[in-house]
């Protein structure tokens, strides 16, 4: 009797064990390696500066902080490089994208940042503005620009595109006492966060149809699967191609570029050309390249439209400008078109000469500002196009500069330029896109004009009297004139000797 009521005794209520032990996430500390330097050196300049606030002029130091940094920075990216240089993988479960085409991209925008702060040193000291505020702000842009190039997820884009777009920004408007700096930051923050809620919208509709917001999930999801109505991804990729598309600032969605670039500080336009456009590019050709392969054949047309209004507009319009960093913003978006031109063909060739013609147009770019900055003098406004009458007799080394930077963007042979469009050129050739190559070639003969008349206006036309008596005041320093050398010196060896260059490009788009 006893035993069959233990038989039927009441299961015991199970010992509570207490919480479940907490699950570290495993991080890769190489393959986000270069976005830490980035962000810690920012981090550090502003410590700095609190813990001697008032003491001293610490502009020097500053710059060396930042420098070190971006130096740090690079050296993750080579070290990376060694490692995926074989085998690429993901990271950070699998949002992050550690590959040649990352890594390609990184030491483009390291490029542009280092050149660029090294021109914003000389015009903070003139301008009299002291602070680390605008180093720390370029580096945080630089981070999220360097994360849109890993990338692997959507998500992992917006907030990487966040990052970099709110210290634009700031920046944009960080010269407080000129009325045109404070508007162009204006104008640049409120149709950015439109841009962004477009691509945001872009990216639920695209999980919305998927179910994933992971690049190679959507890529598995698309090959594996028949969606018999398609109009919601059709829908989310148009979004992001319109988000994305504002970044890069390619016709229609270029209307903020030529006031943002004309009312910003100098050097940070150079910065925000070169390193914007390069990280804007990035995640379109990764986004597009790897999710959205399968259907190329439904964006390719949308990508030629973007690319034949960004060369047309570029080109033309262009020519009636009379304010010369206005001028530089409509040349940005023609380059815009030709890089469009590399990805509406969506070849493992076009993507390469997309790479290589980013890192030519940013040290053309970098160095074609710097120029600017520099003729700009006191209170950066001398940017109309007579302030460039007589310069080469005033001011040769400058003049001799900006020449060449001016021929690059042209396209003239023996530049990294000429290299830059004639690789486009021949993947859009391969790629039987005859009617794009055509417009691109009709495009360069019209911007050549533009570039032209800068140059006769500063070898060819006598200086006026005041500009003559005023020769002296342009203020070429140290640091100014370093980061022109160093971009001209790129610009002439990517010119001469591209192969190895070129052969980093396509070897970097086979790991992508």
């Amino acid at each position: 009797m006893i035993g069959l009521l233990a038989q039927f005794q009441p299961p015991q209520a199970p010992i509570p064990q207490g919480p479940p032990p907490l699950q570290v996430p495993q991080v890769d500390w190489l393959a986000v390696g270069p976005e830490v330097a980035l962000a810690v050196a920012a981090m550090i300049l502003v410590v700095v500066a609190a813990l001697n606030r008032g003491r001293r002029d610490l502009s020097g130091l500053y710059l060396d902080l930042s420098l070190a940094g971006v130096a740090a920075s690079a050296l993750a990216t080579a070290r990376l490089w060694n490692v995926v240089s074989d085998t690429p993988y993901q990271a950070l479960a699998n949002m992050v994208a550690a590959d040649g085409f990352s890594v390609f991209l990184r030491m483009i925008i390291l490029a542009a940042t280092a050149l660029g702060l090294l021109v914003t040193h000389g015009y903070l000291r003139r301008e009299g503005i002291e602070g680390p505020e605008c180093h720390a702000l370029m580096l945080l842009a630089a981070t999220g620009m360097l994360l849109m190039t890993s990338a692997n997820d959507l998500i992992v884009v917006f907030l990487a595109l966040e990052i970099l777009s709110i210290a634009l920004y700031v920046l944009a408007a960080f010269d407080r006492r000129r009325l045109e700096s404070q508007e162009a930051g204006l104008k640049y923050f409120v149709l950015g966060s439109f841009s962004s809620a477009v691509f945001l919208y872009g990216v639920a509709l695209c999980y919305g149809a998927t179910g994933t917001t992971s690049l190679a999930g959507i890529a598995a999801f698309l090959a594996g699967n028949t969606l018999f109505s398609s109009g919601l991804l059709l829908a989310g990729i148009a979004f992001i191609l319109v988000g994305l598309g504002f970044k890069v600032a390619a016709v229609p969605f270029h209307m903020w570029t030529p006031d943002v670039y004309q009312g910003a500080p100098s050097p940070v336009t150079g910065f925000m050309a070169a390193g914007a456009k390069a990280a804007g590019f990035a995640a379109l050709l990764r986004v597009f390249g790897t999710a959205f392969d399968a259907y190329s054949m439904d964006w390719r047309p949308l990508a030629w439209v973007l690319a034949v209004g960004s060369l047309v507009v570029g080109s033309v319009v262009a020519i009636v400008q009379e304010d010369v960093k206005r001028m530089l913003a409509y040349s940005s978006i023609g380059h815009a078109g030709y890089v469009l031109m590399a990805f509406q063909s969506d070849t493992g060739p076009g993507f390469a000469s997309a790479l290589f013609y980013l890192l030519a147009y940013s040290f053309m770019v970098v160095g074609s500002f710097a120029v600017v900055t520099v003729v700009g003098r006191q209170g950066d406004r001398r940017h109309r196009l007579d302030d460039y009458r007589g310069l080469g007799s005033r001011q040769p080394l400058l003049a001799g500069a900006l020449t060449l930077f001016l021929l690059a963007q042209a396209g003239v042979p023996l530049t990294s330029g000429f290299m830059a469009k004639f690789s486009v050129f021949s993947a859009t050739v391969d790629a039987r896109e005859y009617s794009l190559v055509i417009v691109g070639v009709l495009a360069a003969v019209v911007a050549m004009f533009f570039y032209l008349r800068l140059i006769v206006l500063m070898y060819m036309t006598p200086p006026d009297e005041e500009e003559d008596a005023g020769a002296r005041a342009f203020d070429l320093d140290p640091a100014t004139g370093t980061a022109l050398a160093l971009a001209a010196v790129a610009t002439v060896v990517l010119g001469v000797l591209p192969g190895p260059v070129l052969d980093f490009a396509r070897d970097a788009t086979l790991l992508f």
